[in-house]
């Protein structure tokens, strides 16, 4: 298989130099743990004191990870991209509440989204988070298989409408929709919501992903579970797989309670879960289809490779690569330009409300080994090609 992500002109064509010169800047502030504490504790403190700071943040971090405040505030990022062939999920990132006015408002949200991405073939997928439609204890209560008070049981009810109505509008308009995995505590509860979403509205085709997160040892055992129940029930499965983000937390709360952590004891058992579970899903094509979120370089050239001795186009419409915007654009834009089908996950919403996700993104990349000092070697790569 060619090594195609050393590419760097073609991974940052789209960067001009002083956008190249803030992205090397940003990772090698994340780069430093420390300083990613002292920054989320000033960014935290200088929001809830409502200083004037949303400039700052506008400029930098946000402008680098997110496609900006509103749907038609995304469009010039959406189409910049598009021009180079890769797509974008257009991800509404204000993070969920335990009100029942704002998970409507994330609900009208995303129907919002849905009928603007059907007018737009650079955005393919919508999606949403669970906790964005439902508070995450009643996820966990029902998870844990606890009964339910009278008002849990009609607030659940409410959590069911907005799924199913969400599900439904997608379906009507032909448009994918990816739905989230969150913590392991919760998930139980989400899995079976969606589950009855797909034998609803995947019968033709996926239109509802439910989402794998791979560092979880168990998962492999739910996707062939499902499997049989698509088999014998004829319906098709959409998955999205990722390695997940959550694993020190997963971790803590294991040790805290005294039950076996549901994460892979290794990054390498993690990786070959990953792998195992595409070779799984390119190998049944014709029930789920495939979209592969990870930044990961070798599990991406471990599916081309597959999709190659298989025999599938490059384009094939069941698989398709993602990744973050604002990462790994060595992965996207080399496979886009190789005519892969690639999509950004394109973070949005007012600059305050996003910032938890931006906190998490900087946190994240800081506690994986390898991401940042991947990202800064391309950009240097890259800047010494531009002799900036």
């Amino acid at each position: 298989m060619e090594r195609i992500f050393e590419d760097t002109s073609t991974a940052f064509a789209l960067k001009s130099d002083s956008e190249l010169e803030r992205a090397y800047f940003l990772f090698k502030m994340i780069a430093n743990e420390p300083l990613v504490r002292i920054g989320t504790a000033m960014t935290n403190f200088a929001i809830k004191a409502h200083l004037p700071v949303d400039g700052l943040i506008r400029a930098t971090v946000f402008d680098h990870f997110c496609g900006g405040v509103n749907e038609r505030d995304c469009m010039p990022v959406v189409d910049k991209m598009y021009e180079k062939g890769v797509s974008s999920v257009l991800d509404y990132s204000v993070e969920g509440q335990d009100d029942e006015d704002p998970l409507d408002n994330a609900l009208n949200k995303i129907l919002e989204i849905l009928d603007f991405v059907k007018q737009k073939e650079s955005i393919p997928f919508a999606v949403f988070k669970p906790t964005g439609y439902g508070r995450l204890a009643l996820f966990t209560k029902i998870t844990e298989g606890k009964t339910l008070t009278g008002k849990e049981q009609a607030e659940w009810e409410r959590v069911i409408n907005r799924f199913d109505k969400t599900c439904k509008k997608a379906y009507d308009l032909g448009v994918s929709l990816l739905i989230d995995a969150e913590e392991s505590w919760m998930q139980g509860a989400a899995d079976q919501l969606v589950e009855e979403m797909m034998r609803k509205y995947n019968k033709e085709k996926a239109i509802v992903y439910n989402t794998l997160q791979l560092y979880r040892w168990d998962r492999m055992d739910y996707l062939k579970a499902l499997y049989s129940q698509a088999q014998e029930e004829g319906f098709k499965i959409g998955v999205k797989t990722v390695r997940g983000a959550y694993l020190e937390k997963e971790n803590e709360r294991a040790e805290e309670m005294g039950y076996t952590s549901p994460i892979c004891p290794t990054k390498s058992a993690t990786d070959e879960n990953y792998d195992a579970c595409t070779k799984y899903i390119v190998d049944r094509l014709d029930t789920i289809s495939l979209f592969a979120g990870t930044h990961n370089e070798e599990s991406s050239y471990y599916l081309m490779d597959l999709m190659k001795n298989k025999g599938l186009a490059v384009n094939d419409d069941r698989i398709w690569f993602g990744q973050l915007y604002g990462m790994s654009d060595h992965i996207s834009f080399n496979l886009a330009a190789k005519g892969y089908n690639v999509a950004k996950y394109l973070p949005f919403g007012p600059v305050r409300d996003v910032m938890p996700y931006l906190i998490r993104r900087a946190e994240e990349n800081t506690s994986v080994a390898g991401q940042t000092s991947r990202e800064l070697s391309l950009l240097k790569k890259e800047r010494k090609r531009r002799k900036i």
